[in-house]
């Protein structure tokens, strides 16, 4: 009987131990707590996750780095008494903390991919960390009326611990065959990109310029370099919040040989909210006083919602409304573009 014991037992000498507050335990291999959530992989059950706030105890058979509020990390197998860990370091003997003072706990495995994660954020290469999509929408009518609708639109974002740059275009084309002539009547293009640096946990500057074409304002293109300083008002897993400001050169070529360049200051705010893992809202409102025609200025906002269906997939609704005070006689002050379609999803 004695025998049994010890042959039953011999599978735990090898694993780790989780103590639940309720009186249960539970083997495996400890993989990571995150602050949050404590996961073990277990042989027979998969992957464990579980709620930090009911485990009473952990045992160790492997060394684990174990992160401490005072940012001090030890690395060493575990054991739990009277709501204190103790660490049995290989260079500085056992180490006791509060439980309540853990941070992190890691594997071996976890803590170099951690390690390899962090390495990839601070010193990427220019290829490395790019996230993007691609959105399209199509419609056509046929019969009594025939109409064609395409619209485009792209963006990439590569961020890293120091800085974040931002790449995006869009494209809306329409035409009307319903008379018997084609007709368009929507051809504009927008785009541009944005870099970031961050100066502080804070604080950033940045830099970029947008690029605007459209038809039926005749605009040729209008070019707006620029820069300033901005502010991480908010920034959580759920919101992030910016505030920034600073200049542009407009310069604007229109196809009645109209050509206009002037200085313009610009000041908004960007906001992103995750509603869930699924469900996002993103949105941009930059308004572009005129510093040499003052009273004058532009305004744009720009917005989209998505929710992933797949992986690589998801639905998206957007709108990109840009307002101009004194545009050419006979145009419009508004244009407004309404797309939705789907949105392919691309990261490396």
């Amino acid at each position: 009987m004695r025998y049994l014991s010890l042959l039953l037992a011999f599978p735990l000498l090898g694993a780790d131990q989780i103590t639940m507050k309720n009186g249960d335990h539970l083997t495996g291999t400890i993989v990571k707590y995150d602050g949050k959530a404590l996961t073990m992989k277990s042989d027979y059950a998969g992957d464990l996750v579980i709620k930090w706030e009911a485990v009473a105890g952990v045992t160790s058979a492997q060394p684990l780095n174990i992160g401490l509020k005072d940012g001090q990390v030890v690395v060493g197998t575990v054991t739990t008494k009277d709501d204190r860990f103790a660490v049995q370091t290989a260079s500085t003997g056992t180490v006791s903390a509060p439980i309540a003072s853990v941070t992190f706990i890691r594997s071996k495995e976890e803590e170099a991919a951690f390690e390899a994660h962090e390495a990839l954020y601070k010193n990427p290469r220019l290829v490395d960390l790019w996230a993007g999509n691609v959105a399209l929408g199509y419609a056509k009518a046929t019969g009594n009326s025939k109409t064609t609708n395409l619209n485009i639109s792209a963006n990439a974002v590569r961020a890293t611990t120091r800085d974040k740059t931002t790449v995006y275009f869009t494209t809306l084309y329409a035409t009307n065959t319903t008379t018997g002539v084609a007709t368009t009547t929507a051809n504009s293009q927008r785009g541009g990109f944005n870099y970031e640096l961050n100066l502080a946990p804070k604080f950033f500057v940045f830099g970029g310029s947008d690029f605007e074409a459209d038809q039926f304002q005749s605009l040729d293109l209008r070019f707006t370099p620029g820069g300033g300083f901005g502010y991480h008002a908010l920034k959580t897993e759920k919101n992030i919040f910016d505030l920034f400001g600073g200049g542009t050169l407009d310069k604007e070529y229109y196809s009645n040989n109209v050509n206009k360049s002037f200085g313009e200051a610009q000041f908004g705010e960007e906001y992103l909210h995750k509603f869930s893992k699924v469900t996002s809202l993103h949105e941009k409102v930059t308004l572009y006083p005129n510093l040499s025609d003052t009273g004058q200025f532009r305004m744009s906002f720009d917005a989209s919602a998505d929710t992933k269906l797949r992986k690589w997939l998801a639905w998206q609704v957007a709108i990109s409304d840009h307002y101009v005070s004194n545009p050419l006689p006979g145009r419009l002050k508004n244009d407004l573009i309404i797309t939705t379609g789907v949105n392919l999803l691309l990261a490396k």
